[in-house]
């Protein structure tokens, strides 16, 4: 039986290859709209999937959307004739950054300008999906919705009740007045200083979101609707969609068959009846058929996600995964120059240290170095880019967060609590330290704190040779606090405003290429075959709006529960992650939910279990 069950599944998987290969090959394109039916979330680099944990069910609770895609997709549709229209679903849209959305923006700004319809709809538009919204030329809602600007802010979880009630001692090292990321386990509110930076932070987020939409979509009385909702809700009687087109947020009311049938008016009718009701451009097949080869001299390496030590697949920048990568372009590649493309709150100092290196031997090698910031650049983030000749970074980008701490939980309350204590003999004072059962001593949280101040003077000194300031500069803008991009300009933390491909075309320009026609050749991680197979086959968009839910109610509870397993995830990493980070937790809230896959098991482990259920 386990031989035949070998047989099949190693044909079986064999057949799914080379049907998924040869699918890539036939990335056929035929006229019509180009759907880009958008369920889950925009990231700069998707992670990976276990394919174990696609098969059995095990995954991600959001699809994720590489941003690279969506903007190759849009650029090349802008003159392509088979496309008539690009149509935006935002019914399971759980958000992507301001900074990433404000790219997919301009690029269907860049599809009207060539007279060509951008339609999108939605039963509810929240802050990202109606950025997105707000540079189509039609902005539909279902009768059943409406439009909740909210802004940025919001709460966070604090720990520390829960801990005294448990009984555990947070042993926290940190250097930063703004160094907010440890506070949950030290205070049970936020911080005089951290309300201020936070504050000033969402502010100018604010304004650039509302300059913005504003300009994309000026007829919309945005200000009145968002300072009161509730007044223009009373108005309608509390239905949110007139509400919203007497505001103008909003074109059309109408369901999603309305919807349909005027996007069939110009893209042409759709016989299939699981279809969307019109002739649409599948946005997997059409990315596949115009994605131009990767063996371009300007290397883009993507560091994306935590920080983290070991290896790991996409979504995440591991250190010796990064530093490997790196090592291999440069080695096989016939490299000109190299752009970081950094969209990641820091993590370990040490894998973040580990890039750097692996980074400096570009240099060494005489490639210029140009980083491009992301929605987020910030600790560890910021730590990698300090060898750039030249940082781009955009208005709405958060960076910053210069600072180190750590966290060692110890829980000689919560045993005392049940009567275990703990005894034994030393040889020094470090003897059994740290001691997280009887509790740590004050030598090793000595040693421990003034680690944590080194680490930070070592930071503020490479940042200091790399930013030609002086250390008693940067330590004064630095002490754990985030920046917009607009003020981190002015301070002098970044160099210019721009996005990757300004950053491309500086990397060409110092290699004495010409920006018109360098091509990058992107540094990261892909999926295996079998794995692309998977996630292609599989269909995400009933499972994914059932989970995000429709109407208003739905999609805020949905938000809210995928914020909660982020919490917990955050939380868990705090205690289980690198003992010294250089990570921005309060920026982790300017992105979209991220929760982690669960856990799946290895492949013997999966198979222990199947032989254990057969026996």
């Amino acid at each position: 039986m386990l031989v035949l069950l070998f047989l099949l599944l190693f044909f079986g998987f064999l057949y799914a290859a080379l049907s998924f290969s040869t699918g890539e090959r036939q990335a056929r394109v035929t006229a019509g709209a180009l759907l880009l039916d958008l369920n889950g979330t925009i990231v700069e680099q998707p992670s990976a999937e276990d394919p174990i944990a696609i098969l059995s069910g095990n995954r991600a609770p959001l699809r994720e959307y590489r941003l690279r895609d969506l903007v190759t997709s849009l650029e090349a549709a802008r003159t392509d004739a088979n496309v008539k229209a690009v149509v935006l679903n935002l019914d399971g849209f759980m958000g992507g950054g301001q900074v990433a959305l404000s790219r997919v923006g301009r690029a269907l700004d860049a599809v009207r300008a060539a007279n060509k319809p951008v339609l999108a709809f939605a039963t509810a538009y929240e802050d990202d999906g109606y950025q997105l919204a707000a540079h189509a030329s039609e902005v539909w809602i279902n009768p059943i919705g409406g439009v909740a600007i909210s802004g940025p802010g919001g709460s966070q979880l604090y720990f520390k009740g829960l801990i005294d009630r448990l009984g555990i001692t947070a042993n926290i090292y940190r250097v930063g007045t703004y160094k907010s990321a440890v506070e949950p386990f030290l205070r049970p509110d936020m911080s005089p200083a951290a309300r201020e930076a936070n504050q000033a932070l969402d502010n100018i987020l604010w304004q650039n979101w509302r300059n913005e939409v504003g300009k994309a979509r000026p007829r919309a009385q945005l200000a009145a609707y968002t300072a009161d909702m509730l007044a223009a809700a009373r108005v309608t009687g509390g239905n949110m969609a007139q509400a919203a087109l007497n505001a103008r947020l909003v074109d059309k009311v109408g369901d999603e068959t309305a919807f349909a049938q005027r996007v069939a008016a110009l893209s042409g009718q759709d016989d299939n009846p699981e279809g969307p009701g019109f002739a649409a451009i599948d946005l997997s097949h059409y990315v596949r058929a115009k994605t131009p080869s990767n063996n371009g001299p300007i290397g883009v390496l993507t560091i994306a996600g935590d920080i983290v030590d070991g290896e790991a697949g996409p979504g995440a920048a591991a250190g010796d995964s990064i530093a490997l990568l790196l090592r291999k372009a440069l080695a096989q590649n016939n490299l000109k120059a190299l752009v970081i493309r950094v969209d990641s709150p820091g993590g370990s100092v040490l894998a973040s240290e580990q890039i750097r290196t692996a980074i400096a031997q570009a240099k060494a090698q005489g490639l210029p170095v140009v980083t491009s910031m992301g929605n987020v650049a910030a600790s560890g983030g910021y730590w990698v880019t300090t060898l750039s000749d030249t940082v781009f970074a955009e208005p709405s980008t958060i960076t910053g967060s210069i600072g180190v701490f750590g966290i060692l939980p110890s829980f000689e309350g919560t045993l005392a609590k049940i009567g275990i204590t703990s005894d034994g003999v030393t040889t020094t004072p470090l003897s059994g330290e740290p001691n997280v059962l009887g509790g740590v001593s004050p030598e090793f949280n000595a040693i421990a704190q003034l680690g944590v101040e080194d680490m930070y003077r070592r930071f503020i000194g490479i940042v200091s040779q790399a930013r030609k300031l002086s250390p008693a500069r940067v330590d004064a803008i630095a002490q754990g606090r985030v920046w917009d991009g607009g003020t981190a300009r002015k301070i002098g933390l970044i160099d210019r405003f721009g996005g990757l491909e300004d950053a491309i075309a500086e990397a060409a320009r110092r290699a004495k290429i010409d920006p018109a026609s360098a091509r990058p050749t992107y540094i990261e991680q892909e999926p295996d075959r079998f794995t692309r197979f998977l996630e292609a086959m599989r269909d995400d968009n009933a499972e994914n709006r059932a989970a995000s839910g429709h109407d208003l109610l739905g999609r805020a509870a949905a938000r809210q529960r995928l914020w909660a397993l982020q919490a917990v995830s955050d939380a868990r990493g705090m205690i289980d992650g690198p003992a010294v980070r250089a990570s921005c937790l309060e920026c982790i809230g300017h992105l979209p939910p991220a929760p982690k896959s669960p856990a799946s098991d290895g492949i013997w482990e999966w198979m222990g279990k199947a032989l254990a259920v057969l026996r």
